[in-house]
């Protein structure tokens, strides 16, 4: 070997051994985590298994819906990536619960799944602070207790200050079709052997979940007149508050149904299902069952709807969204074959489950960074949750929180009161979690005051507060609230059968938007509706605002992190065991732990305030 040629590797080799931080996955949870720590000026290692499925969407080809919509916007609005790459790459785009009430109402894009990964993988290689490195973590190195690096599977020993884990399904990952199965995260990929081994060593408490997805089918193969067409919207509508508009091709899907053929043929093989016969053990998401489990669950139901949903422009690959199944593969044909459409579907890739390794999330502290070993923080699946949209999400806030700690700053901790993405994180390190957590509307108290249009108004300030938010991005801001404010003055000073246009949107059958009003012509539509919404709820909003401000109460009550709930009297044992599990920062976060009496929270919060008095 040359001397120039050990020159170099000697540098590279040096340049590994140390960083600011590490990112360990490059799913959803590690591209947030890794970008957000890369733009808050910390030199940052992603390690990931291969570079080439940064971003992959393992499973539905789609960002968005029902609250997960919700969780993409405040995502983009702290200063995430995901709004931006769905913008990029969407195929369709539909807002979901049009024709209910605006606290429901959330979008949801198709994806070109192959763009997406691509635009992931390019957005992380161009972030100046970020390195992307191949190798699969099997460990994490702590010093004096604290997070320290990472040793590989390959043999590296890489140092950092603060680590990020994202491993996602990988942990351990096996995979099950019908009697097959093989240690793999997804299917052809291998999983990352033996790290769950190493943190139950330290102290973790690591479970089992379990999640599948369906078989792909060939689109060439399909007779889509035998299926109901479901349209996107026109014109599509942006995650993102930084595009007005976007310019994508818009790709129709499909509606089918399974039958009672299908149904019986599911039934005549439950025996050959891993899921029913034992083999898997991990909990499956409740809302998103197999279709075996769908045929088991509910025996009344002559037919299950079925999405046949498009993977990308390049590709003859279609989603069967809703025919999530691990039976073996001859069985998936089977009752494939039986589905109006699909009677001569050519099967690409079969459906299979997967089992992984996840850890407690009641571990954890609220700003994701663990209890067991400080300065490490975790997201995403590995915190035991379900969807793109979730791990994301979590990956946000950890690698800011990260970044945080790196500079020695205080945590950002998001509220329930204030974001989709604080209710997500509050539920998960309050109550835990036993089965795949999934984002509801329902989850959220003040659902009303979160609605995905106000994401830009309640978390772009805090974005700009830690360093998340460009110049651009924040002088676009700015210029949007005034023109609300401009809006607004103008709707409540010309006047139409007594009363002003203002006190008119609060009429049911009111719309900005066809009102004939010449000087609303120069604000954007998107601007009108969302004014039109707020002085529509005023009144929801207002008594939410009150309910808000008592929660803050409790919330503002800080608990000390030594305090010794054993020497308060008053409180039941099976409280006290509870409260010291999940070592809650407030009097708000100690009422939310499941089983915690409300009498005990009384008896708390005297003696909480005794000691801060004392």
């Amino acid at each position: 070997m040359s001397s120039n040629v050990c020159s170099l590797l000697s540098v590279w080799v040096n340049d590994m051994r140390d960083y600011d931080a590490i990112v360990i996955g490059g799913g959803h949870a590690g591209i947030e985590a890794g970008l957000a720590l890369a733009r808050m000026g910390a030199e940052t290692l992603l390690v990931t298994q291969s570079a080439d499925t940064i971003g992959r969407m393992s499973c539905n080809p789609s960002i968005g819906g029902l609250a997960k919509g919700n969780l993409v916007r405040e995502i983009d609005a702290l200063g995430g990536e995901m709004g931006h790459l769905i913008d990029s790459t969407m195929i369709q785009m539909r807002m979901l619960n049009k024709r209910r009430g605006p606290a429901v109402q959330a979008p949801r894009a198709q994806a070109d799944k192959f763009s997406y990964s691509r635009l992931a993988k390019e957005t992380l290689e161009g972030e100046p602070h970020l390195h992307i490195f191949m190798d699969t973590v099997v460990d994490i190195m702590t010093e004096d207790g604290r997070a320290s690096g990472v040793v590989t599977e390959r043999g590296w020993r890489i140092s950092a200050k603060a680590v990020v884990m994202t491993t996602g399904t990988f942990m351990d990952g096996r995979i099950f079709i019908g009697e097959y199965d093989e240690m793999c995260g997804r299917l052809g990929e291998k999983a990352a052997i033996g790290l769950g081994d190493r943190l139950r060593s330290k102290g973790f408490h690591v479970g089992r979940m379990k999640t599948g997805t369906p078989a792909r089918v060939r689109k060439s193969s399909l007779d889509f007149s035998r299926m109901e067409v479901q349209p996107g919207d026109v014109p599509m509508l942006p995650f993102s508050f930084e595009n007005d508009e976007i310019n994508r091709p818009d790709i129709p899907c499909y509606i089918t149904y399974t039958n009672e053929s299908t149904h019986q043929i599911i039934r005549d093989n439950i025996h050959r299902s891993p899921l029913y016969g034992g083999k898997i053990v991990g909990k499956g998401p409740r809302y998103c069952p197999s279709i075996e489990d769908k045929v088991v669950r509910f025996p009344d139901r002559d037919r299950h709807q079925i999405f046949v949903e498009p993977e990308g422009e390049g590709t003859e690959e279609m989603y069967l969204n809703g025919l999530s199944s691990s039976l073996p593969e001859e069985v998936q044909h089977d009752f494939i074959h039986t589905l109006p459409g699909l009677e001569y579907a050519e099967i690409i890739r079969p459906g299979y489950a997967v089992e992984y390794d996840y850890l407690d999330p009641l571990d954890l502290y609220p700003s994701l960074e663990s209890k067991i070993i400080p300065g490490l923080f975790i997201a995403g699946q590995t915190n035991g949750t379900s969807g793109y949209e979730e791990a994301a999400a979590q990956g946000l806030v950890a690698g800011i929180n990260a970044a945080l700690y790196l500079r020695k700053e205080k945590p950002l901790i998001l509220k329930r009161t204030d974001s989709y993405i604080g209710v997500l994180i509050d539920d998960l390190v309050t109550k835990g979690t036993k089965e795949p957590y999934r984002m509801f509307t329902s989850r959220a108290e003040h659902r009303l005051s979160l609605r995905h249009d106000t994401a830009d108004q309640r978390l772009t300030p805090v974005a700009a507060s830690i360093g998340l938010a460009s110049k651009g991005r924040m002088e676009g801001f700015e210029r949007k609230m005034e023109m609300i404010s401009d809006a607004v003055s103008v709707l409540k000073s010309i006047k139409a059968d007594g009363k002003s246009l203002y006190e008119k949107l609060r009429e049911p059958d009111a719309d900005v938007l066809e009102m004939d009003v010449p000087e609303l012509s120069r604000f954007p539509k998107s601007l009108l509706q969302t004014i039109e919404l707020d002085v529509r709820y005023e009144g929801y909003l207002k008594r939410q605002e009150r309910e808000v401000e008592k929660a803050k109460k409790q919330e503002n009550m800080v608990i000390p992190p030594d305090f010794d709930y054993d020497i308060v009297d008053g409180i039941s044992s099976e409280s006290k065991e509870k409260l010291k599990a999940v070592r809650p920062l407030s009097i708000g976060q100690a009422s939310r732990i499941s089983g915690v009496r409300v009498s005990d929270i009384a008896v708390l919060a005297v003696a909480v305030r005794s000691r801060s008095n004392g």
